[in-house]
């Protein structure tokens, strides 16, 4: 069976956010994979995405792919109802949006179940979603960490 695509994805306006953001619907993120480099103006965040396009292909069960989602020319970032300090909280992600600013400026918000939120003020909106593979590993595993 030939290896999935990888999903390569850049957006640098709202329009092409909005792609990324439907990519990454439902995706969970642990807060220890969320990285603020400030001095380099990027966040990064590792997340665990379903893969929508074999899912919606009636493909085999769905499938999740692990990816980085970077965001570039980030001036701040704040977090609203996230513990950054519980490294192990799984969160949802449920989108992204755009909210421009002085041109060519803005925010970008990221949405997370139950209320979470880390909002960016960007220069201008430069991001990137780049799949690394599939998530081989949580494949054969139930929730509770037992092997199925």
């Amino acid at each position: 069976m030939p290896a999935p695509e990888q999903l390569k994805l850049i957006a640098l306006d709202a329009d092409d956010l909005s792609v990324i953001s439907a990519h990454v619907q439902d995706a969970r993120v642990q807060a220890s994979d969320i990285v603020w480099r400030q001095g380099e103006k990027r966040l990064v965040v590792g997340l665990d995405r379903l893969d929508w396009e074999q899912t919606l292909s009636g493909g085999t069960a769905p499938r999740r792919t692990i990816a980085a989602l970077r965001f570039d020319r980030v001036l701040a970032c704040k977090s609203r109802n996230i513990d950054m300090g519980a490294l192990e909280a799984v969160l949802e992600l449920v989108g992204i949006e755009f909210h421009p600013g002085e041109a060519p400026g803005g925010s970008a918000l990221l949405l997370f179940s139950h209320g979470g939120a880390l909002r960016l003020d960007v220069e201008c909106l430069e991001c990137a979603l780049t799949d690394l593979g599939t998530d081989d590993l949580a494949a054969g595993i139930a929730p509770s960490g037992q092997e199925v």
